[in-house]
């Protein structure tokens, strides 16, 4: 039944690429072309995704992960935040272009099908409650419904908040962004799952999804991953 829907559906509306405009490929609105331009991110610390340098050696860990870890166990990011992956991001940030939700969500999902232990729950990064009325959407949780949905893990959209309705990131430096987000989230329900995944659109610094894992440790979660469509 859900192949008859597919067909029909692209029948009726055919996958068009975000990028180019031509026919997209494997019910993608996306073509071959521009899914092989995407700067896929192949080479990356395991703990905070931060992409190694072309030619540098390949570590299990960066050298800020193995003085000073973060709260969490590890990243899974699925570009680096370069166009034309940047395009698409801001795209629906800024201009609320759903269907690029629907297409990094999908692209991280096959990405994430692989991953043998799986997290239990998917936990979106909250906005504060004045930048959501202003937005009108959560960019994370946009992400994340298809990725719940084509890999069958529960979205967990109550167990926390962000209690401080803090200055956008891009504007400040690595130093200013971590302290801008202290104590920023609060978890009002615990989670009931020892394991979960962190989702974001983008992670720069990692203070975001640090300071959220922080407040998750609290409440007993005992693994944490992150998953981003990109990192810096």
């Amino acid at each position: 039944m859900n192949n008859w829907l597919a067909i029909i559906q692209d029948c009726l509306y055919p996958p068009t690429c975000l990028l180019c405009g031509d026919p997209g490929g494997s019910q993608l609105d996306l073509c071959a072309s521009c899914a092989a331009s995407l700067p896929y991110n192949t080479h990356a610390c395991q703990r905070c995704g931060v992409p190694w340098n072309r030619g540098a050696p390949v570590a299990p860990l960066c050298g800020q992960c193995q003085k000073q870890p973060p709260a969490y166990d590890s990243t899974q990011a699925l570009l680096i935040y370069e166009n034309p992956a940047s395009y698409l991001i801001r795209a629906l940030k800024f201009n609320a272009h759903y269907p690029c939700a629907r297409l990094l969500g999908t692209l991280m999902a096959e990405q994430l099908s692989g991953v043998s232990d799986k997290p239990e729950q998917i936990i979106p990064v909250p906005l504060h409650a004045q930048r959501y009325h202003r937005r009108g959407f959560n960019q994370a949780i946009e992400i994340a419904c298809p990725i719940a949905r084509i890999l069958d893990i529960p979205l967990n959209l109550t167990c926390c908040s962000r209690t401080r309705n803090t200055p956008p990131q891009a504007r400040l430096s690595a130093k200013e962004r971590k302290n801008n987000l202290k104590n920023a989230f609060t978890v009002t329900k615990a989670p009931t799952a020892e394991h979960v995944a962190i989702l974001d659109d983008v992670v720069t610094t990692g203070s975001t999804v640090d300071e959220l894992a922080k407040a998750l440790r609290k409440t007993g979660v005992k693994r944490i991953d992150v998953w981003a469509c990109a990192r810096a």
